[in-house]
């Protein structure tokens, strides 16, 4: 895929001399708020206009504006925060296939951290596991295996606020969001196929359609549907895939917009637990001069298994009652299942020749409706220009899970492996229910005056759960009430130069409640988070962002174990305390036609400042390191012997890492490379208009590396993976 820009002009000198296949492939027609024509084999329209809106496609990898640290539509370089936006473009020039990878070359961000173990589409942002969400609207993920997981062929963007933004979320990580954006129907006709296949035997495709139903353009439609079929570098894995999109605006006027979306997604074989030994024994240092082999496979063939089924229903409403007041309501359901088994090294055997194991197994569903309501008035008080938003939004989720354990299974050798051997029937041995409730009320306002932008906010939510645990051993169920209050707030300025360069300052807060009770059953207080945060982002024009960041954060409130011996062992209390300190720098350009840069640097000073636990204060936890960069580089040919031809390479280094909470060992940095070919088919003549070929590959050296080390166990990283997409615009 070509990661291409606008075909408006980005220099005041002449713009160099293009083939006739070349100058017909910019004439694109233009889409209004989705993809247009093929350019190349990218996505393009009409230029600098693609990128005006905060929720719809982007041409290119440079978005303007956005959605996520507002709520309402805002440019980029007027939100005092730091903001990555990943585009569908982008997507698919790198053939990311999970969230987590589509992340991989943005700032402050750490993903794929258990490597081949695809079951979490897990990201952490400035040291901290990140929450979700699809189209503002929170994914939840409180249970233990029912882990929504969402296809990004169904997206047009992937955004990440870092820092606190529990203002506008209510209860979330203090380390930031993911937000979503999904394709939505299109006022123009655009239609897009592909097919692909590559390394373990991957057999892939997926149909983009969408456009207007009516003449009138009153109604219009899109279906999104992708699936595929896949091997693993671990052996006995396969990962399936089906999932369907569809989604139906309606425009009765030009000031309404009721958009109702849908998604089924089955994942019948989503993924595998391969956690190896903990302190890096046979990963990171090798045992008796062997390392254990990337392909093992630490559980049973004929008795593990993941089976996911996600389903959502729901819709995007907005009102204008004129230019200067709307109101919206967001709103969906969903229905998340999983069926899970496994059996794996339990820890307790440093001999990776006879990893003594154990079988758990879990039936799991989550059930949730979420709504937000908001409203939004536009106006001037003297020289100030204000928009006000206010929003009521409410979260009501249930969790149903039956658990079963077995605490020994047959033993296994990870340099010989034999499976089969029999093991009794796994007992269940906990019946789960938990149910959720969280209601915020939150007000927003961004005040202009002049170059100045001032963001103000402020939020107060009350959450609620009740936990009924049955325990079969005892008979006995648990019930376990709980209700959190919180008030969040946010403040920024920011001041933007006529030059492009807007230097900004922030401070905000998180909340996030945290399960279990102290020795007396009294419940946990929610942890807390405060950011302050100064930063400078340079716009030179519509087609670069350039961001620097640099944050303190720290969360309170963490659990550390009860030192009192009159309480008895195991208990906990939130006397924990995590420092985050470090500095972010994100650059998307544009250069020309032809080429297109990314590159993202982070420094992450993440340590314990205070716990319980003397070998973890001043310790760094696991999963973020130190020091961790990425650059990405397109060149495209618009004219010559090479027209239609590209080729994009990539770098990541992820820094060390600690291997345990103690820092006694750490995990060894890596650096690893990425590339791709793209061709253009059209360049060789009318008849292949809208066709284009690509082949990507990552870890092209097939780097061996640990990408994360707990003190349960490790992962190995994902080896080189090609590839080779066939993909088809009309």
């Amino acid at each position: 895929m070509v990661v291409e820009g606008s075909s408006a002009p980005r220099r005041t000198h002449a713009a160099p001399s293009r083939s006739r296949n070349a100058a017909a492939r910019s004439r694109a027609p233009a889409h209004s708020s989705a993809p247009a024509g093929a350019v190349a084999a990218t996505v393009a329209g009409s230029g600098a206009g693609q990128k005006g809106s905060a929720f719809g496609h982007v041409d290119g990898v440079v978005a303007t504006r956005s959605g996520t640290g507002t709520k309402t539509d805002s440019p980029l370089i007027e939100t005092p925060a730091a903001i990555s936006v990943i585009t569908q473009a982008q997507i698919q020039a790198q053939a990311a296939q999970s969230i987590a990878q589509a992340v991989r070359y943005s700032s402050g961000v750490r993903s794929e951290t258990l490597g081949a173990d695809q079951r979490f589409d897990n990201v952490y942002i400035r040291g901290f596991l990140a929450d979700q969400y699809l189209d503002s609207l929170r994914l939840l993920n409180f249970g233990i295996f029912a882990y929504p997981i969402i296809e990004p062929f169904n997206l047009e963007r992937v955004e990440i606020l870092h820092g606190p933004a529990s203002v506008l979320y209510g209860q979330s990580s203090p380390g930031g969001i993911v937000d979503l954006v999904s394709k939505r129907p299109t006022l123009e006709p655009y239609h897009e196929m592909f097919i692909s296949t590559g390394s373990y035997g991957r057999a892939q495709g997926g149909v983009d359609l969408s456009g207007p139903i009516d003449k009138n353009k009153e109604f219009l439609y899109r279906f999104t549907a992708s699936g595929f079929d896949v091997g693993s570098q671990v052996d006995h894995v396969e990962y399936q895939r089906i999932s369907i999109a569809p989604s139906l605006t309606w425009r009765p006027d030009n000031n309404t917009t009721l958009t109702v979306l849908g998604t089924y997604q089955h994942d019948p074989k989503a993924g595998f637990y391969n956690q190896l030994l903990p302190s890096g024994i046979g990963t990171i240092t090798p045992n008796k001069g062997s390392y254990i082999p990337t392909s093992f496979y630490s559980g049973e063939p004929s008795f593990d298994k993941t089976d996911r089924t996600f389903g959502t229903v729901g819709y995007l409403f907005e009102h204008s009652f004129n230019n200067n007041v709307k109101v919206r309501q967001n709103l969906r359901y969903t229905d998340l299942s999983t069926d899970f088994a496994v059996v794996s090294p339990n820890g307790s055997q440093p001999d990776p020749t006879n990893l003594a194991r154990g079988a758990f197994t879990t039936q799991e569903s989550i059930r949730s409706i979420n709504v937000d309501n908001q409203l939004e008035t536009r106006f001037n008080a003297g020289p100030f220009e204000h928009t006000v938003l206010t929003g009521l939004d409410y979260i009501n989720a249930t969790d149903k899970r039956l658990n079963g354990q077995l605490l020994v299974a047959p033993v296994i050798n990870a340099f010989n492996p034999v499976y089969g051997a029999p093991f009794g029937p796994v007992p269940s041995t906990t019946n789960v229910r938990q149910r959720i409730e969280q209601l915020g009320v939150y007000a927003q306002d961004q005040i202009k005056f002049d170059r100045w932008v001032a963001l103000l906010g402020i939020r107060h939510d009350l959450a609620q759960s009740r936990t009924e645990t049955l325990t079969y051993a005892t008979g006995v169920t648990a019930i376990a009430p709980k209700s959190d209050t919180a008030v969040t707030k946010r403040g920024a300025l920011l001041y933007k130069f006529d030059n492009g360069i807007a230097p900004y300052i922030q401070y905000t807060e998180s909340f996030q409640p945290t399960a279990g009770t102290d020795f007396a059953l009294r419940p946990f207080a929610p942890t807390t988070g405060q950011q302050e945060e100064v930063g400078i982002k340079y716009q030179p024009n519509a087609n670069s962002l350039y961001t620097l960041a640099a944050f303190n954060l720290i969360q309170q409130n963490v659990l550390t174990p009860d030192t009192d011996p009159s309480h008895g062992i195991g208990k906990l209390v939130q006397t924990g305390e995590v420092r985050s300190r470090g500095i972010e720098l994100e650059a998307k350009t544009e250069v020309s036609r032809e080429l297109t840069v990314l590159a993202s640097y982070t420094y992450l000073d993440n340590i314990v400042t205070r716990t319980n636990t003397p070998t973890q204060l001043g310790k760094h936890p696991v999963v973020a390191p130190m020091n961790s960069a990425s650059a990405w580089a397109d060149y495209t040919f618009h004219s010559g012997p090479l027209d239609g031809f590209g080729l994009s390479g990539g770098v990541r280094y992820i820094g060390e890492t600690a291997g345990n909470t103690a820092n006694t060992f750490y995990v060894p940095a890596v650096t690893l490379f990425d590339a791709a070919l793209h061709y253009d088919l059209s360049a060789l003549g009318p008849m292949f208009k809208g066709y284009s070929a690509q082949i990507n590959a990552t870890n092209i050296f097939d780097r061996t590396y640990v990408t994360l080390c707990q003190d349960i166990g490790c992962y190995y990283g994902l080896r080189r993976n090609v590839i080779a997409t066939l993909r088809y615009r009309w």
